[in-house]
């Protein structure tokens, strides 16, 4: 699992700018709980009670508008896996594709696929429709190993 690293900050700080915004100290907290809990896939009041616990000043509309930025500027993406609430995960600046998921039918767990998976398939979906693909959303819901372990 990639880092959040000092040059990803000052490339956002830069986007930021540019955009007419300041990573301000909230907004700050809020990126660093995304980063510190990263492949936890963590909704927002799950960012915020985190991130209140060393910022308690902070509200959730703060937290919430944050998260909604940083979607806006391309730092973390916006997942929905049928559970009732919007998920965020850090998206590094060398990812040209979002990665799958396996989500669980019995736990909820989520487990992430790094693997391409779907190269050729969009290669051929290019080519056959003339379409441009510039990125997908894949899920695969089953069972994961520790429940079916304990059905046997």
């Amino acid at each position: 699992m990639a880092i959040f690293s000092n040059e990803e900050y000052n490339i956002l700080k830069e986007q930021m700018k540019t955009q007419g915004y300041k990573l301000t100290p909230q907004r700050r907290a809020v990126l660093d709980v995304v980063v510190e809990n990263e492949g936890k896939h963590l909704s927002t009041e799950e960012v915020y009670d985190i991130v209140k616990i060393d910022c308690p000043e902070i509200g959730l509309a703060t937290v919430y508008r944050t998260l909604q930025l940083l979607e806006k500027i391309g730092v973390i993406c916006k997942l929905n896996f049928d559970d009732g609430c919007s998920r965020y995960e850090l998206v590094h600046s060398n990812e040209t594709h979002q990665h799958h998921h396996l989500i669980c039918n019995i736990c909820g767990s989520v487990e992430e696929v790094e693997d391409v998976l779907l190269e050729s398939l969009e290669n051929k979906v290019e080519t056959k429709y003339d379409f441009k693909i510039t990125n997908h959303d894949v899920k695969f819901y089953g069972i994961c190993t520790k429940c079916s372990k304990k059905d046997k």
